[in-house]
């Protein structure tokens, strides 16, 4: 029984797993990254990293399904690879933030105007339309802003009204409007 064990988990060398293992997280990280870019319009990026990606799963497929029969370990490291490389992937695209977002907001007319001339100040482009709450006239402030900077704009609504309502939508088409900066998938 020992022998057994020791065999399944020597029959393939801890080198080669460890490559089985990191290759497989940096293919599903870009996978999971050129899935995100695909589905944020970034096509021709997103075309190289499949070429790349599909280079890499067809060697590490290989690998593995090559005498896995007699070296099961490697199946367990290439799942254990896969489910890291998903978790890595998404780390990887929140730092990188593609696309844009719509920040809605909405406050009281007096500190939406305070708001609305805050973002403006710092440099964004508002749209506000007047409403009524339940008791009192309200403003609705829009804000379209890129991800990595969707935080920036939500600390400023709070510094001036922590009771705010602040709704963030993902966009994923957008025509005309005023935006600081051009479109570029690296900043």
């Amino acid at each position: 029984m020992w022998n057994a064990i020791v065999e399944f988990f020597t029959a393939t060398p801890w080198w080669m797993l460890l490559i089985i293992f990191i290759t497989k997280i940096i293919e599903v990280s870009l996978g999971t990254v050129r899935m995100i870019l695909v589905n944020k319009g970034y096509r021709n990026e997103s075309f190289f990293l499949a070429l790349i990606e599909i280079f890499m799963w067809v060697f590490i497929a290989s690998t593995v399904i090559n005498n896995l029969e007699s070296a099961p370990i490697k199946g367990i490291v290439y799942g254990f690879g896969f489910a890291s490389g998903v978790y890595i992937g998404s780390i990887i695209e929140t730092k990188l933030a593609f696309g844009m977002v719509l920040v809605e907001t909405i406050a009281s007319a007096t500190t939406g105007t305070a708001i609305t001339e805050r973002l403006r100040e710092i440099g964004y482009g508002v749209t506000t339309i007047i409403g009524q709450g339940r008791s009192e006239a309200r403003l609705v402030i829009k804000v379209f802003a890129r991800r990595r900077n969707a935080a920036e704009v939500v600390s400023e609504i709070l510094k001036i009204d922590d009771t705010a309502l602040i709704i963030r939508n993902d966009i994923t088409n957008m025509t005309g409007g005023f935006l600081t900066r051009g479109r570029s998938l690296l900043k």
